[in-house]
């Protein structure tokens, strides 16, 4: 029995990047033996254990077998004669394929040590082609390590995605590694490969409705300001139909925050580009239609995504508008509610809100720099 360090682990170590998830290979081992070593067993589809002290995950060497269309459909093979080198030529990228023997040495029989120097995405082997999932984490890993993909490779995945594979992945599948992807540090590196493969057509065919230039813009302040993933979603659709950003999530199956906020961004994103011109009824107003007041971080993510969109449109003085808006908001936010019902039992719905407007216009006239005329 011999066990080895594996996969993203070494990777992540040769770049230098601490922290990775720790995933072990054992060759020459059968459950049983596991067993009696004390490890717990979990894996369903094929032999995975839980160290009994560290909870680390070991799998015992294997191969795969396609034996139907998508990302399903395999035969596993897991014995004590496989051998480290085949478990490794049924991963997906070179530089997913090394390995730490138990004295630290690298095995590398693929060259991914080569192509982490020379910052290239390549395939392992043919067998690449058999899970249509792999094309989306090849443009994740582009995302992520801004590394470019082999020819090679690239062609590969066309004839992948001419073939009909990517029409068999599942919206789970694909939501999971989208979401990974916006939340690199280049997320427009993964719309990119998406598209120059031709899987973004069959992924999010609703892209063909949006300004991508805009998108993509929009995406990119958002990483640049490490905002979080419902921000970077939302920012891509502004502009878009409302129809287009329901289609999109439901194909895709995206959380609600990110739906919400993307509905948002279509519907009050306007209104937030004028909010340099807006006095202090329209805010309160644009408040009251944005939930701002029960929901106010929603709200402050919505300034996040109007402001990266403002930024891509290269509107002036966006950062002063964005700053009278949450000026205005905590003005609208300070007035007690409770107070003012108290004091106007009449109509407490409509004495709040003239208590909320002047302590805006009170707020803005504090402001050094008034709206524009």
């Amino acid at each position: 029995m011999k066990t080895y360090l594996v996969g993203g682990a070494v990777r992540d170590a040769l770049l230098g990047i601490a922290g990775s998830d720790r995933d072990y290979v054992v060759v020459g081992a059968t459950p049983e033996d596991m067993v009696r070593a004390g490890f717990r067993p979990v894996g369903k589809d094929f032999p995975v254990f839980l160290h009994p002290q560290t909870n680390e995950e070991y799998a015992l060497a294997r191969t795969e077998r396609k034996t139907a269309r998508g990302y399903k459909g395999f035969q596993i093979h897991a014995a004590p004669d496989v051998t480290l080198e085949q478990d490794l030529a049924r991963r997906d990228l070179t530089i997913n394929a090394m390995a730490r023997d138990e004295a630290g040495d690298l095995v590398d029989p693929y060259g991914g040590a080569d192509d982490l120097k020379a910052r290239v995405l390549r395939h392992v082997s043919p067998a690449f082609a058999e899970d249509p999932v792999r094309i989306l984490r090849v443009a994740r890993f582009a995302a992520r390590f801004a590394f470019d993909v082999a020819p090679e490779t690239m062609a590969l995945m066309r004839a992948m995605v001419d073939a009909g594979e990517a029409d068999a992945l599942v919206p789970e599948r694909v939501w999971q590694e989208f979401a990974r992807g916006l939340a690199e540090a280049q997320p427009g590196r993964m719309f990119a490969v998406l598209a120059e493969s031709g899987a973004l057509e069959r992924v999010l065919p609703e892209w063909r409705a949006l300004d991508a230039q805009r998108a993509l813009a929009a995406l990119a302040c958002a990483a640049a300001r490490h905002f979080p993933l419902a921000v970077r979603y939302a920012a891509l659709f502004a502009g878009a139909a409302p129809g287009v950003v329901e289609s999109a999530a439901a194909r895709l199956r995206a959380p609600n925050d990110c739906r919400d906020l993307a509905r948002l961004v279509v519907a009050k994103g306007p209104t937030l580009g004028r909010s340099r011109t807006l006095d202090a009824d329209s805010l309160v107003s644009l408040f009251e239609a944005a939930d701002a007041f029960r929901r106010p971080e929603r709200f402050v993510s919505l300034l996040e995504a109007a402001d990266c969109v403002a930024i891509a449109d290269s509107v002036p003085d966006h950062y002063v508008a964005a700053e009278r808006v949450v000026h205005a908001l905590k003005a609208a936010m300070g007035v007690d509610a409770g107070a003012v019902a108290r004091e106007h039992p009449q109509d407490i719905p409509a004495a709040v809100r003239a208590a909320r407007v002047a302590a805006v216009e009170s707020a803005l006239r504090s402001l050094a720099v008034p709206p524009a005329s």
